[in-house]
């Protein structure tokens, strides 16, 4: 830009003082580095500091944040532009001050102060609630993109498709794809290329891997079943999406994984934090609540004709409930606090299934929580007090004169259960 406006724009060179215009650009030079080596230092310490309090896999979620690398190119540019128009400074017969690259300088120098207040707002949210919140946006997100409403899907359609899915199963695969290669963790398929690959080839393709698994060499990936012609090798292998570690694409368990992480490190000895485990169990009740309301026999796709194309494994609800409150119960069967928060998140999910064996699975676990309290090393007071239903953990019991381990259904419209109704003009799934 200083070359160019000396060749094209000499007579419009500024009239500042070339004194003035090297201590401005100079200051501006000098202070930029010194502000981005401070800034930088501070935002990965702050990082480091939250993947160890939190968890390690929050790290790189952080870290990539596209913020930080603006904010860098920013802090980077202004630093450049600075010493490129001090070079420009009195050059040449004319001399002079490059007036539209200073005034480019202070441009950028406004920029980069914004880009810097972004960076702030951005490191803020790694306070503990904002983290939450952020996880739990993000299963949110990835439940409605994944899952349909129980409600619209097609009576008998999971069946006759089980039905289906058996029958190409009878005979043994016509082609298994393995994969070769270092480990890598699976981040998602290319789903509509598979579906389009099989029906070329008259087949359908079943993926025996699920997303967040990592695969390792000689790993089994597809089964390609009643194929008329082979499917290459190659194009299954490019339908798949490798990275070092799990992402929130297509991997529903992922977010819970990060809240059931950071509550069992709450609870760990070194930080002893429950409340922050209550705190992560606020999202992950939120989350199997809109479970509860969900299709999650999915892992199936057909074709226009009707014809299954693609099997690939998807979590039952059972799995969902191993995982959002097995590590949790185990770990924090001493806290009072802990045990409270969880029949409180277990009796809202209980008033939000629909379906009688996924309630069946939640009174099961129930029964199996009031166990592990009674098993713990509380005395009899506290065991009492921990079997009690707490959505603050301790602060407000909600003691509804029932037997440890049962949850009574609540009448609602048409003699069904019903939890909390929805506001009007809100879709509860």
């Amino acid at each position: 830009m200083p070359r160019l406006e000396h060749l094209y724009l000499a007579s419009d060179l500024g009239d500042i003082a070339p004194a003035s215009a090297l201590a401005y650009l100079s200051a501006i030079a000098s202070g930029m580095m010194a502000f981005t080596a401070i800034v930088f230092s501070i935002a990965y310490i702050t990082v480091q500091f939250n993947a160890v309090a939190y968890s390690p896999r929050l790290a790189l979620w952080f870290a990539d944040d596209p913020r930080t690398f603006h904010a860098l190119g920013l802090f980077i540019a202004t630093f450049l532009a600075a010493i490129s128009t001090i070079a420009w400074v009195e050059r040449g017969e004319e001399g002079g001050v490059p007036l539209i690259s200073s005034l480019l300088v202070l441009v950028l120098l406004i920029t980069s102060t914004l880009q810097f207040a972004r960076l702030v707002r951005g490191l803020s949210e790694m306070q503990i609630s904002n983290t939450l919140h952020l996880i739990g946006d993000r299963g949110r997100a990835v439940i409605d993109e994944m899952y349909p409403c129980a409600d619209g899907f097609e009576a008998g359609s999971r069946a006759a498709l089980s039905r289906l899915a058996e029958a190409v199963r009878l005979g043994p695969p016509k082609q298994t794809v393995r994969y070769a290669g270092v480990p890598r963790t699976i981040g998602g398929f290319e789903i509509y290329d598979l579906v389009a690959q099989a029906e070329r080839a008259g087949a359908t393709i079943e993926i025996l891997c699920a997303v967040g698994d990592t695969l390792i060499d000689d790993t089994a990936l597809f089964d390609v079943f009643g194929a008329a012609i082979p499917v290459a090798e190659q194009k299954l292998l490019t339908t798949i999406r490798l990275g070092p570690q799990r992402t929130f694409e297509q991997d529903p368990k992922y977010p819970m994984r990060l809240l059931v992480d950071i509550a069992i490190k709450a609870l760990s000895p070194a930080i002893n934090d429950p409340t922050t485990a209550v705190q992560a169990i606020d999202e992950i009740e939120d989350i199997l609540r809109r479970l509860a309301r969900r299709e999650l026999s999915v892992g199936f796709v057909t074709d226009a004709r009707g014809a299954l194309r693609l099997l690939f494994p998807m979590p039952s609800w059972e799995d969902y409930l191993h995982l959002a409150f097995d590590e949790i119960r185990h770990y924090g069967s001493d806290s009072v606090q802990v045990m409270r928060r969880l029949r409180a998140a277990l009796d809202g999910v209980a008033e939000s299934v629909v379906d009688e064996e996924r309630a069946s699975a939640v009174q099961r676990y129930i029964k199996h929580l009031q166990m592990a309290i009674d098993r713990s090393a509380l005395d009899s007071d506290d065991r009492l007090l921990a079997s009690q239903a707490d959505r603050q953990g301790l602060g407000l019991s909600r003691n509804r004169q029932q037997q440890p381990g049962v949850v009574e259904p609540q009448p609602g419209q048409n003699g069904k259960r019903s939890g909390i109704h929805a506001l009007d003009g809100i879709s509860r799934c």
